[in-house]
C-alpha cells in the first residue's frame, strides 16, 4: 500500500490506506426503544468483526419543534417516514441519553470503539462526560457551523458525512473544523436518501475529495447490500459506515436499509479482501506465482531425435511444461541439427541443437 501522511487514530485504531478498512456499525434508532435490544445489537456487531459502534445523541426537542404545520411534516412520497411529523419521528428514533453510559460500557467490554453523532451543543457537552474518542457530524448537520466549532474545540477526531453538501459548503465546514482545533478529519462520501441507489453513489468523488481536502475519505453507505462498499475500498475509502440491526423483519425507523449480522460479517470480510487486493503497482511473477512459471509452454522433443538429425516441425513441439526454450525461439531452432541424441519428452535447449 502507498503511505499516507493523513492517517487518523481513533481509540488506538489507525485509519488509512496502510490499514484494513475501519468499519462502523450505525445503531441509529434500530433499538426500537429497548435498552436490552440496544445491548444485543452491540453484542451482535462485535461478533461480525466491525471496529466501532456509532450512536446518535439528540432528543426530539433538540432536533425540532413539536409542531404539525405542513413544513414540519414528512410528505415526500419516496420517504420511508412519510406521514410523520419531524417531532414524532425523532421521538420514536432517539436513543435515551441515560442509556449511553451502559451502551458505552458494553462496547468497551467487547473491544469496540464507541462514539456518537451529536446534533446540538448540549449533546457535545453530554458526550464529553463519557470521554468519547471521536465525533461524527451527520450529513444534515454539515452546514451547522456553530456545532462544528463546538465539536472541533474538543480536539477529538471528526468524521463528517458529506451528503448534499456543495464543495463550497464542505470547504467552509472543513476550514471551520481545522481552525477550531480538529487536526484529524475524515470525510465520508454519502448519499442522503434512505435507502440510496448505487447509481447515485458517485464513488469517483472519493479520490477527488481526498485530494481536494487532504484528509482520509470513506463512505457512509445507505445502499442495500455490500457491493458499493467494496467498490469504494478499491478506490481509496478507508472508513465504511453502515446502519446495523438484528433483523429487518423486526422493523424500526432505519431497518429497511440496515445490515443484518450475517451481512455485516460479509462486509467486514469482503472489504478486507478488497483492501488486501489493492497492493502496489506490480508486473512479472509474484512470489506466489514463481512455481507456476514452469507450467508455461516451451519447446520439447515430440519424437526421439538422433544426433545430427535436422530439427523440424515433426519432431519438436511447443507444449507445457516450461523447462525448454521459450516458444519465441521456435523459428530459430527449426532447421538446426541435434548435437546429441534427444529422447522424446526432452526439453530443447541451446546445448542440444
Amino acid at each position: 500500500m502507498e503511505s499516507s501522511s493523513i492517517e487518523v487514530k481513533i481509540a488506538g485504531r489507525e485509519i488509512g490506506l496502510n490499514h484494513k478498512p475501519f468499519i462502523i456499525a450505525e445503531m441509529s434508532g434500530n433499538h426500537n426503544q429497548s435498552l436490552d435490544r440496544a445491548l444485543a445489537i452491540v453484542e451482535a456487531a462485535a461478533k461480525t468483526g466491525v471496529d466501532a459502534i456509532k450512536l446518535q445523541t439528540y432528543t426530539a426537542d433538540t432536533m425540532t419543534l413539536n409542531v404539525y404545520s405542513e413544513e414540519f411534516m414528512i410528505s415526500e412520497d419516496s420517504s420511508l417516514w412519510k406521514g410523520n411529523s419531524l417531532y414524532d419521528l425523532y421521538k420514536q428514533a432517539y436513543t435515551p441519553w441515560e442509556w449511553h453510559s451502559e451502551i458505552f460500557k458494553k462496547c468497551k467490554e467487547l473491544g469496540l470503539v464507541v462514539f456518537s453523532s451529536p446534533f446540538d451543543e448540549t449533546a457535545v457537552d453530554f458526550l464529553e462526560t463519557l470521554d468519547v474518542p471521536a465525533y461524527k457530524i451527520a450529513s444534515f448537520e454539515n452546514t451547522d457551523i456553530p456545532l462544528i466549532k463546538k465539536v472541533a474545540m474538543t480536539g477529538k477526531p471528526i468524521i463528517m458525512s458529506t451528503g448534499m453538501a456543495s464543495t463550497a459548503e464542505l470547504d467552509e465546514a472543513v476550514r471551520t473544523a481545522r481552525e477550531y482545533g480538529c487536526n484529524q478529519l475524515i470525510l465520508l462520501k454519502c448519499t442522503s436518501t434512505y435507502p440510496a441507489e448505487p447509481t447515485f453513489s458517485n464513488l469517483a468523488t472519493i479520490p477527488h475529495m481526498k485530494q481536494l481536502f487532504n484528509c482520509e475519505v470513506g463512505l457512509s453507505d445507505h445502499t442495500l447490500g455490500i457491493g458499493v462498499s467494496i467498490a469504494s475500498v478499491a478506490i481509496g475509502a478507508t472508513v465504511i459506515e453502515k446502519h446495523f440491526t438484528l433483523s429487518r423483519a423486526d422493523g424500526g425507523v432505519d431497518s429497511v436499509f440496515s445490515m443484518e449480522p450475517h451481512e455485516m460479517k460479509s462486509l467486514v470480510e469482503e472489504t478486507t479482501k478488497a483492501w488486501q487486493a489493492m497492493g502496489v503497482v506490480s508486473y512479472g511473477a509474484t512470489e506466489a506465482e514463481k512455481d507456476s512459471r514452469k507450467l508455461r509452454r516451451s519447446i520439447y522433443a515430440a519424437k526421439d531425435i538422433k544426433p545430427g538429425e535436422v530439427i523440424n516441425f515433426d519432431n519438436v513441439k511447443v507444449i507445457r511444461p516450461g523447462y525448454g526454450l521459450a516458444p519465441k525461439y521456435l523459428d530459430i531452432v527449426i532447421g538446426r541439427t541435434a548435437t546429441v541424441g534427444i529422447p522424446l519428452g526432452t526439453p530443447i535447449t541451446w546445448e542440444v541443437v
